[in-house]
């Protein structure tokens, strides 16, 4: 047998470790491969949770934690920062593949890192469209990046509109569908158990800063806030991303501390959290799973503000103004309605599947560090 092939995941926030974990497994079992996981970014704050844990208590073998940030700098820097010290651990470990998700300066800073060091690159759910500077983000990523794993022909054919290769451009659909498709998720009594959740009904909440509209973001945050108390129902509030603006955010939160109708966490585990959501009467605010993991269950999204414009649309998913009033007017008519039939646009639980597939492919590895536009013909 030859060496094993190397790939190293990246991962920066709770949110991505959630959906990377089931392709994490798979690799780590693998006999031809090895797995190895560098950990950074919100994983490393007090204030979300020290999250960092949570991926060492999953027992993968071979895991790094480095700091890039203390928790409140600027986003340009934390990314210079997080350049620095995965080159540095790159340069010792000498992966064959580094695998990326999203649209985090994480992801931004793995790719850039794998570019410059001829290592392939892998970006999953490229493709895609996303708000504020997420958007940017992802598609830089996509043109350092020499595999695409993409959630679905839609988000294929703008990777070919970007100039991609098509033969490097692979549709698995999206990892996490897996793991929300599995009969292994937590009941909802565990999680009710785990975290002290006792409302006989509740609405998830999940509000994170546009980074691009910094200058009303306090004010914002504040009328979603209001809207939330004014509705009289519980909520269960997950703490935003540390994004510029989050600030904002927290503080607008710290008027919820007290008042019962209201659980707040800094993270859940992402298991936990999808049981809470499946099970809740929907999900608000301007997060993606709203718009990606709450349709699967057919749970309705009351998705504020302009941080998802250009996203998916489906009938679960209500865009409103992020005022006061609509958001009030919208929590109010969405609490008593009925479910939606379940929406597959983003995968159908087989990405752990397909993603294992094109890893044992020799042609993926062949694929060239030198990346050439690829021009559409247009006559």
């Amino acid at each position: 047998m030859g060496k094993k092939r190397k790939i190293l995941f990246l991962t920066g926030t709770r949110a991505d470790f959630g959906k990377l974990k089931p392709l994490m497994r798979a690799v780590e079992t693998d006999g031809d491969l090895e797995c190895s996981i560098f950990v950074t970014g919100m994983h490393l704050l007090a204030r979300y949770g020290y999250t960092y844990r949570q991926v060492e208590r999953e027992g993968f073998s071979n895991v790094f934690t480095a700091m890039n940030q203390a928790g409140g700098e600027a986003m340009d820097l934390v990314l210079a920062n997080t350049v620095q010290v995965l080159g540095k651990y790159v340069a010792e470990d000498e992966p064959d593949m580094i695998v990326l998700h999203g649209d985090r300066l994480e992801a931004l800073a793995g790719a850039i890192v794998g570019a410059f060091r001829n290592i392939l690159v892998a970006h999953l759910e490229g493709g895609e469209r996303s708000g504020t500077i997420d958007e940017m983000i992802r598609h830089s990523v996509t043109k350092l990046a020499h595999v695409h794993f993409v959630a679905n022909e839609e988000a294929r054919g703008r990777l070919l509109q970007m100039g991609e290769q098509s033969d490097a451009v692979f549709v698995i659909g999206s990892p996490d569908i897996d793991i929300m498709l599995s009969p292994d998720l937590p009941s909802l009594d565990a999680v009710r158990e785990r975290y002290d959740i006792h409302f006989p009904q509740y609405a998830v909440a999940l509000y994170h800063p546009v980074t691009t509209e910094i200058s009303t973001q306090a004010a914002r945050a504040a009328d979603f806030v209001a809207a939330l108390k004014d509705s009289g129902h519980e909520f269960v509030v997950i703490a935003p991303n540390n994004d510029a603006g989050s600030e904002h955010i927290h503080t607008a939160y710290a008027a919820l501390a007290d008042d019962p109708r209201f659980r707040l966490f800094p993270s859940m585990r992402f298991e936990y959290f999808l049981s809470l959501m499946r099970n809740g009467r929907f999900i608000i605010g301007n997060s993606s799973a709203g718009i990606r993991e709450a349709p699967i269950f057919g749970v309705r999204t009351i998705n504020v503000g302009s941080r998802q414009r250009g996203r998916f649309l489906h009938h679960s998913i209500l865009n409103v103004p992020e005022t006061r009033a609509e958001m009030l007017g919208a929590i109010n008519a969405c609490w008593g309605m009925a479910n939606c039939a379940p929406c597959y646009h983003f995968g159908q639980g087989n990405s752990v599947e397909l993603f294992m597939q094109h890893l044992r492919e020799p042609k993926l590895w062949e694929l060239p560090r030198q990346k050439h536009f690829q021009d559409i013909c247009l006559s």
